[in-house]
């Protein structure tokens, strides 16, 4: 749990002035004569008897605070609390040093009802009583005490503090008091509104609101979070988890169309994947016909020092030589395929073949045939092509094709998905990180 540090307030909460000589004169005396004035009676309302301020004298009690013996503060402070007739402005004084006492020890318990006390003697300028209202806001939340701390964080923004200081202390409070909406809620605001103004949301809003809606079975929330993590702040553990749960976990995933595109995505935007996914989506390449590919794919592997270890090791390296003989086998008879493709009455041929050449470093010759492939029609697949298509025109270096292709494509089984998080990648990829 989040703990806020009170102690760096002591100066300024505590201070007052009370060492100026003109705070300790002769008013006191005055105001118990029969005789005296009604303005030196006025002035006594703010000085310190002479006897109470050397107990209080701040230059005396900062040095005990320091060296942290607070057995003598409070020694001196109860001997000031023992003096009889006391005026109000000296029980405001003998509060501002319980609270330099209490935030120097950090007792969080003590500081709360001397805070409190105060408030309410109504001397505090505005601009300090909400730093009272915050400071209240922070010891309540220390002491667990949630709906206390949702009610000083609210009411120092209802009276004009600055609600970027407290929204995450106040969100963090409303969910450890039950309420996720509202929390949620103020989460939200931050963020959408930081996006509107072309800023990075915080990381924190994003993370405590992805943490949350978690805990709360709220799938909706947490992709949101997620994806603005992916889009913001992106790691390879972001990555992983959007691709999960904002693809692969969904209900309507085509494991069967769209698996291998999903790790085609997931290769070009982590660092390493896992062993599995990456022999995964070699072993389909070799199925389709896309040799190149499944070599590029292993190299990528080993190269990350992921495959090649193990008891795996093996069958790793015989997969590789597989994919390596076949892709140079490939690259030596794949022209032939060309004019029996064109001749073909659907596009899926043309389409394979220009897959076929964006993985064999010819990109640009790639995204034209399957262009023919799409104009031509008959895929069982439409989006599926598409999605080729966008990855061809990356490869090719062609992002912002690449985006428009991907922007176009809003089929079901996972096309969709794939599309929006390619456009983030590319986006990314291209130093331009905007909400879609």
């Amino acid at each position: 749990m989040a703990q806020f540090r009170l102690a760096r307030l002591c100066l300024m909460l505590a201070a007052i002035g009370v060492s100026a000589p003109a705070l300790v004169s002769s008013a006191y005396a005055q105001q118990k004569s029969d005789a005296a004035a009604p303005a030196a009676q006025a002035a006594a309302k703010d000085t310190v008897r002479p006897e109470m301020f050397k107990l209080l004298d701040p230059a005396a009690l900062k040095p005990l605070i320091d060296a942290k013996n607070f057995a003598e503060v409070q020694n001196r402070i109860t001997q000031a609390e023992a003096m009889p007739n006391r005026t109000p402005y000296e029980d405001y004084v003998i509060n501002r040093m319980k609270l330099s006492a209490a935030l120097g020890s950090d007792n969080n318990a003590a500081a709360i009802p001397v805070m409190e006390a105060i408030i309410a003697s109504g001397r505090l300028q505005p601009a300090e009583q909400l730093t009272y209202y915050q400071a209240l806001g922070d010891a309540n939340y220390n002491a667990k005490n949630y709906a206390k701390a949702v009610e000083w964080y609210n009411r120092y923004t209802k009276e004009g503090g600055d609600p970027a200081k407290v929204r995450g202390a106040l969100s963090r409070a409303q969910i450890n008091s039950g309420n996720f909406g509202g929390a949620k809620e103020m989460l939200l605001g931050s963020i959408n509104e930081a996006k509107k103004a072309g800023k990075a949301p915080s990381e924190n809003d994003l993370r405590l609101l992805g943490q949350e809606a978690n805990k709360a079975k709220d799938t909706e929330g947490y992709l949101f979070a997620l994806e603005n993590l992916v889009q913001y702040y992106p790691s390879d553990d972001f990555w992983m988890d959007l691709l999960s749960r904002g693809v692969t976990r969904k209900a309507g995933f085509d494991e069967a169309t769209y698996g291998a595109d999903m790790l085609r995505l997931e290769m070009a935007a982590v660092k390493a994947m896992p062993p599995e996914h990456y022999t995964y989506l070699a072993e389909v390449a070799l199925r389709d016909g896309f040799p190149a590919e499944a070599k590029e794919v292993l190299d990528a592997g080993f190269a990350a020092g992921v495959l090649g270890k193990g008891g795996d090791a093996k069958a790793h390296n015989a997969l590789r030589s597989k994919a390596t003989k076949q892709a140079a086998d490939d690259a030596k008879t794949i022209a032939s395929g060309e004019a029996s493709a064109a001749k073909s009455k659907t596009g899926a041929g043309l389409v394979n073949l220009g897959w076929a050449y964006a993985t064999m470093g010819q990109a640009d010759k790639g995204v034209g045939f399957i262009q023919q492939g799409i104009a031509k029609g008959g895929l069982k697949a439409p989006d599926e092509a598409k999605l080729r298509l966008g990855m061809a025109q990356a490869r090719a270096g062609k992002k912002a094709e690449a985006i428009q292709t991907f922007q176009g494509i809003n089929g079901k089984g996972g096309a969709a998905d794939l599309a929006k998080y390619w456009v983030v990648l590319l986006q990314q990829q291209g130093g331009a990180v905007a909400a879609q």
